[in-house]
Formats: structure tokens, sequence, C-alpha cells
């Protein structure tokens, strides 16, 4: 449902084409909102249709040119609405946490291996977002707008530092390497 806000912002932030888009979206939107090129392409024709954006004329029109896409007044106004609105935080659904619930139930064969590999790709994901911030978002930068985009970095940057320090623990719990509750070996632990 956020998709055609997340496109609008991206519009309005720099009249693209469609390919151009989906490559902002995996460098940035992308970490917080990911879609796919074929999400991002079939949203852009009900944005269209709906009059929210339209396709930028060209001089010369020929067959296979790249169409570019800009906000009209009525894509920004919706936009504007949408973010008037008030929204409940959405609960965590994350399958790694219902997994691990289930392996109290019918053991846990594995879920160390499966806990490290998360750790691994979550201290990737921080290590690639504080690159991001050191060489986006220098002290001099102080516009509100900057002030805002780094705010989101910083979200993304909160949470993985979560993560990696939750998965550190479970690991260390879970193993039994940790001075956590469960310092005992467990039969279905992979360590």
């Amino acid at each position: 449902m956020s998709l055609p806000y997340a496109i609008l912002t991206a519009l309005l932030e720099k009249p693209s084409s469609g390919l151009e888009l989906t490559r902002r979206f995996d460098r940035s939107i992308g970490y917080f909102w990911p879609s796919t090129h074929q999400q991002i392409y079939r949203e852009l024709g009900k944005l269209e249709r709906a009059g929210h954006i339209r396709v930028l004329p060209t001089a010369q029109p020929a067959r296979g040119q790249r169409k570019e896409y800009e906000v009209l007044p009525a894509g920004r106004e919706e936009l504007s609405a949408w973010v008037s609105l008030a929204e409940d935080p959405r609960p965590v659904r994350d399958p790694l946490l219902l997994r691990m619930r289930a392996a109290a139930v019918v053991g846990a064969p594995g879920l160390a291996g499966e806990l490290r590999r998360h750790l691994v790709l979550h201290r990737e994901q921080l290590a690639e977002y504080l690159e991001i911030e050191r060489r986006d978002f220098p002290p001099e930068r102080t516009a509100d707008e900057d002030r805002l985009r780094h705010l989101v970095l910083r979200g993304g940057i909160d949470l993985e530092t979560f993560w990696t320090g939750w998965l550190t623990r479970a690991i260390d719990d879970l193993t039994g390497s940790g001075p956590g509750p469960g310092t005992g070996s467990r039969a279905s632990d992979d360590s």
C-alpha cells in the first residue's frame, strides 16, 4: 500500500525513468521499503492513470525511448495527505523469531548456525549503512531535508545495531558460551 507513496517521494526528489527509479530504489528507499522492478513499473502505470504522474515530453519521440516521469500537483497533494495521516506502529513479523519459538517446541538442530548467518548479514548491513552515513551526511549538512533523510538512515543503523547485539546474545545463550541464563549445553545445539 505504501509503494505508490515511495515512488511519488522518489520522483519529487528527482524526475526519473522507470529504470533510474528502480536503481535509486536499490540504493536508498529499497533499504526500508524493498520492491521488485516489476512492482515499480506496475505502480508507475497506476499512478499515471490516476493522474498523479506524467511522462515528461521529449524533443524527439522515438520508439523504445525511455520514459521519464514527473509528479503532477494531484500526486503531490496525495503524498502530502498521506504524510499527514496518523498510523499505529506495526507489530514485528520476523520469520526467524517465529522459527525460534517453534524450535522451543520441536528442537533446534542447526539454529545456532542460522543465527550466526543472520548475524553476519546484519553486520554487513550495518557496515553499509555506516558507510552511507559517512559518505552522504557529513556534519556540515544541516538542511531540513538532509536531517530527515539522515534520521531515516539512523533508524536503519539503530535497527541493525539492535539485531547484531541481540543475535550475539542469543548465540551466546544458545551455545552456552556467554554469561546468559542458558549457560548449559543443549543437545540440539550445532556448536
